[in-house]
């Protein structure tokens, strides 16, 4: 049996991941739902993309927590998250219809900023401008949701709580589209946004929005106090993080675990455990530095068949995620910054077949031997994998729910991450449904 270590349990969990995201948090999340009172997401935007799978119905999440599908769960949006408007009503809606009820429960924190179509002209024309001069895609989603950061910092957002106030929201509007506006013309030549149909479409959408703005953070702070159990949902990965992520490869937000207090208005102390989500390899989306990297475009090679079973395709873009080993001295790096209590490996059940499985150690880089990933972005790229291999497996391990259950090289492989990555494994997903999981430790302790 695995040797599980020390994994502590407590009231309120956070949820991050552990790798350069799509590790399958949105399934966890989901899962660990059924014992909690409410979800609460603390980052990112409608760029993240969680997709749950409950018997055998696929519903795809970008901005609404993941305990939407739990009638009784109450979720909320912190204000440590950019919304974008039209894309809310647009998500509340989808799922309306699809019969989830959600307004009664879903609350968000009017200091939100918000994703205005300027920011999403901005992003995009950005994108071109670095192509054109032959510098690179940073691989945004084309969201908006870098800019939207950058007016919050700037302290010249638009925020949710603008949307009650007609007249503060025209003239905080005007203020950042003719900034905004004169970034798109003079410098990256691209058409301007018009003020009057965006400020208009804000009023139209302000009626349905205003119902579910509320101090979240106080909210919380009840909850708590009632004894209640709540689960803070992280959006892309630790990777990807804009201080300790492979800048300026990045998001534009902090999705490290140490966010989830900041971003949803809330204490520190009120974190008791934090999981963190870990795909069985390695997977990125955009560009940047993947020093366990493997070619996803030849039949027959270890790559491709990562990328065909593990069905590797971003679920908001939609475009294939390039796939490698697993990293365990990037690991490492992420349960340090994360502090993580015990790691949930997902989809498991993709090395089923193959006959040798390797895990990148750490890297040579320089002449020098480097047990845990660099913080230089451009050191990242020069590293050269070192890797140890494992025997693999040819039995099934999908939709398995107790650890015996599973193959000896399959536990043998999960108890090499945990010594390797520095946490211990509390749970293991063996496919995309909620029932498909083994849990050595609960994080709520049930």
């Amino acid at each position: 049996m695995m040797t599980r270590g020390v994994v502590s349990t407590g009231r309120n969990v956070v949820v991050v991941g552990n790798q350069w995201g799509d590790e399958g948090k949105g399934k966890v999340v989901d899962w660990l739902t059924e014992q909690a009172h409410g979800v609460v997401r603390f980052q990112g935007g409608h760029n993240a993309g969680h997709t749950l799978v409950i018997q055998g119905r696929k519903t795809a999440l970008q901005l609404i927590p993941s305990g939407a599908m739990r009638p009784e769960v109450a979720c909320y949006i912190g204000n440590g998250v950019v919304v974008d408007p039209e894309h809310l009503m647009l998500e509340i809606d989808r799922l309306e219809t699809a019969g989830v009820e959600l307004r009664s429960r879903l609350r968000i924190s009017e200091s939100c900023p918000l994703v205005l179509p300027s920011h999403v002209a901005l992003d995009v024309a950005r994108e071109a401008s670095r192509e054109s001069r032959g510098v690179g895609k940073i691989g945004t989603t084309g969201k908006g949701i870098g800019p939207a950061y950058e007016d919050k910092v700037a302290r010249r957002a638009v925020r949710l709580q603008d949307l009650k106030h007609p007249a503060r929201l025209a003239e905080k509007l005007r203020e950042t589209l003719d900034w905004h506006n004169f970034a798109l013309r003079e410098y990256l030549h691209a058409a301007p946004v018009d003020y009057d149909s965006v400020y208009q479409r804000l009023l139209q959408l302000a009626e349905p929005i205003a119902p579910l703005l509320d101090d979240v953070g106080y909210r919380i702070h009840l909850s708590r106090q009632r004894g209640e159990r709540l689960l803070f949902e992280g959006a892309q990965g630790t990777l990807l993080d804009v201080d300790h992520g492979t800048y300026p490869f990045v998001t534009s937000s902090n999705c490290v675990a140490g966010n989830a207090a900041a971003g949803s208005g809330v204490g520190p102390r009120e974190v008791d455990y934090v999981l963190g989500i870990t795909k069985a390899y390695t997977t990125r989306v955009g560009s940047g530095p993947f020093p366990s990297e493997l070619p996803i475009d030849q039949p027959g090679t270890v790559g491709h068949h990562l990328h065909t079973v593990g069905q590797e395709r971003g679920t908001v873009t939609g475009r294939p995620r390039r796939c490698g080993w697993i990293d365990t001295a990037a690991l490492k790096r992420a349960n340090i910054i994360n502090s993580t209590s015990g790691q949930c490996i997902t989809k498991l059940d993709v090395l089923d077949g193959l006959p040798e499985i390797l895990l990148c150690t750490g890297y040579r880089l320089d002449g020098r031997d480097i047990d845990i990933l660099p913080l230089d972005a451009d050191d990242i790229a020069r590293c050269q994998p070192r890797y140890e291999s494992m025997p693999g497996w040819n039995q099934t391990t999908a939709g398995l729910t107790r650890w015996e259950q599973l193959p000896t090289p399959a536990r043998k492989y999960l108890e090499r991450v945990a010594e390797l990555s520095g946490t211990p494994i509390a749970m293991v997903s063996t496919g995309p449904d909620r029932e498909h999981t083994i849990v050595l430790q609960h994080p709520f302790g049930g």
